[in-house]
């Protein structure tokens, strides 16, 4: 029979080898409950594991959260949603369980600049990491010259996989970028290699009508749209601008 003390140190040992970490931590503690609750020992296990479970839960959460490059402060916690469409407002309610991510579909928000579209957006993708699916939000400019460095760099296609692992990309302000021939080649490659495999949500000033100041060319222009729109929802955002109501209202406060 081993010793108590010995006994301890092989636990701690074992556990710290199965990185078990919060248990190893806890599990004094959590004796001493079990003792003074009168616990069986299933259910010392289950609240030692239940609480190693949690921890790993909010660490892979923070972990998400750090890789997803969300602005932090883009929550619904401080989204006046009441600004928006009744017919946004249910789309969206409908979006929040992150349901659309498993049937692949897209989420396109259009809208005038100011009305809300990436705050939206960026709340939604909170949401979708607390419910711990992986997220991935950047600037269509910014992007696209992530995607023209790997190009030039041959690392394209390991660039791609690496997108991959994320269930949505969040692409903000398309309708911004004008690009050139080399800029449009990798965004259609990106957007062709996400088409029924990963869900794709973007923002855009610019309606489909005018998406040929994006992509230039008439074809890309209306295969880039087909694979975006043919599992999609869309959100049309048609309202005042928020940063001009605020403009206003500090004026009036003058």
């Amino acid at each position: 029979m081993m010793k108590t003390k010995e006994t301890k140190k092989q636990l701690e040992e074992n556990l710290r080898q199965l990185q078990l970490s919060t248990m190893r931590h806890t599990y004094e503690s959590q004796e001493k409950t079990a003792q003074t609750e009168n616990w069986q020992y299933w259910q010392y296990l289950y609240y030692m594991s239940e609480e190693e479970c949690h921890n790993r839960r909010q660490r892979r959460i923070e972990r998400y959260l750090k890789e997803s490059c969300l602005p932090l402060e883009k929550t619904f916690a401080v989204f006046e949603m009441n600004r928006m469409p009744r017919k946004v407002t249910q789309q969206v309610q409908a979006l929040r369980d992150g349901e659309f991510i498993s049937r692949r579909e897209n989420i396109l928000a259009f809208g005038n600049p100011g009305s809300g579209k990436t705050h939206l957006l960026c709340a939604l993708g909170h949401d979708l990491i607390q419910n711990e699916h992986r997220v991935y939000y950047a600037m269509c400019a910014k992007l696209v010259q992530q995607l023209l460095y790997a190009k030039r760099e041959l690392k394209l296609p390991q660039y791609l996989k690496k997108l991959s692992k994320f269930d949505v990309i969040i692409i903000d302000d398309i309708g911004y970028v004008h690009q050139g021939k080399e800029e449009v080649e990798v965004l259609f490659t990106l957007l062709a290699d996400r088409y029924e495999r990963g869900s794709v949500m973007l923002t855009s000033n610019l309606p489909f009508s005018k998406w040929d100041q994006i992509f230039g060319d008439p074809m890309t222009t209306a295969a880039a749209i087909d694979r975006l729109v043919h599992h999609s929802t869309i959100l049309e955002i048609n309202v005042s601008s928020y940063r001009m109501q605020q403009a206003k209202k500090q004026t009036k406060q003058k």
